[in-house]
C-alpha cells in the first residue's frame, strides 16, 4: 500500500510514534523516525523497521527548533528523495495545576507538542506542493476537545494541534496534500503507566479499558494510506467513547 514512499514519524522512537513506524513499515513505506530519546531506543526501533525490508533511519532531534527540523527535513529529502507520509507524534506532558503552573511547563509543552507539529508541517509543505501530494497525521487528544484538569498545557497545545490540522488541510488540499488528526483517549503507554492504576478513570471510560498503542497506529495509518483518499480536516476520536 505504501510500497516506495517514504514516510516521517516524529515521537518514533517509542509508544504510538513506534507502533506506527512498524506499522507504516509493514505497508512497504521507508522510514524516518525523529526523537528525543535514548540512541539505544532508536537503533533498536530501526532495527525493527527495517525487519520489513525497508529503509529505516533514525534523527535526534528537537521539532521545536525551527532552523533544526528546515535543515533535517531538506537532508532527508536529499538523502530519500521525497517525503510522503508525514505523522507528527512527538509530544511530552508537563502536569499541574494552573493556578501553580510554572510557565517554563507551559512554553515547553506548547513548543513541543504545538510549535513542533507546525515546524514539521511548515517546512515539509514546499516538497508536498512540489510533489502534488502528501499525508499529514497530527495526533492530538480528547484533552484538546474536552480540557482536562491538571493540564492546561497540554490541552491548549492539543487544541491548537486540531485547529493547525483543519486550517493546513483547507490551505493544500488543492495541492493534492491531506491533513488530518487523531484524538486518543488515555492508551496504555508509558507516559500513562501510572494512570493505568487509577481503576476511577479507567471506569469513565465507557469500554472500560485503555487504548493499545496499536489501536490508535491503526487510525493512524488509515489516515496516512490511499484508504483514506477522499478525508481530509477530519479529527477522529479513538478513545473508547469518553469524549462521546
Amino acid at each position: 500500500m505504501l510500497k516506495g514512499k517514504t514516510a516521517v514519524v516524529t515521537g518514533g522512537s517509542q509508544g504510538i510514534g513506534k507502533v506506527t513506524a512498524l506499522k507504516l513499515a509493514e505497508e512497504g513505506a521507508d522510514i524516518v523516525i525523529i526523537h528525543m530519546g535514548t540512541e539505544e531506543d532508536a537503533a533498536a526501533a530501526c532495527s525493527e523497521i527495517e525487519a520489513y525490508g525497508v529503509k529505516a533511519k533514525a534523527i535526534r532531534l528537537d521539532v521545536a527548533d525551527f532552523e533544526g527540523v528546515k535543515k533535517t527535513v531538506a537532508d532527508i529529502i536529499g538523502e530519500f528523495g521525497t517525503i510522503d507520509v508525514l505523522v507528527n507524534c512527538a509530544g511530552i506532558t508537563r502536569d499541574g495545576l494552573i493556578a501553580m503552573m510554572k510557565e517554563e511547563n507551559f512554553d515547553a509543552v506548547i513548543n513541543v507538542n504545538l510549535k513542533g507539529t507546525f515546524n514539521m508541517i511548515r517546512h515539509c509543505t514546499p516538497y508536498f506542493i512540489k510533489q502534488k501530494g502528501g499525508a499529514i497525521v497530527n495526533v492530538s487528544s480528547v484533552s484538546g476537545i474536552m480540557g482536562n484538569a491538571g493540564q492546561a498545557n497540554y490541552s491548549t497545545s492539543k487544541a491548537g494541534v486540531i485547529g493547525l490540522t483543519k486550517s493546513t488541510a483547507k490551505e493544500l488540499v488543492a495541492r493534492g496534500v491531506r491533513c488530518n488528526a487523531v484524538a486518543p483517549g488515555f492508551v496504555a503507554t508509558a507516559m500513562t503507566e501510572n494512570l493505568s492504576k487509577n481503576n476511577k478513570l479507567v471506569d469513565a471510560i465507557p469500554m472500560k479499558r485503555m487504548a493499545t498503542p496499536e489501536e490508535v497506529a491503526d487510525v493512524i495509518v488509515f489516515l496516512a494510506s490511499d484508504k483514506a483518499s477522499y478525508v481530509t480536516g477530519e479529527v477522529i476520536k479513538v478513545d473508547g467513547g469518553i469524549a462521546m
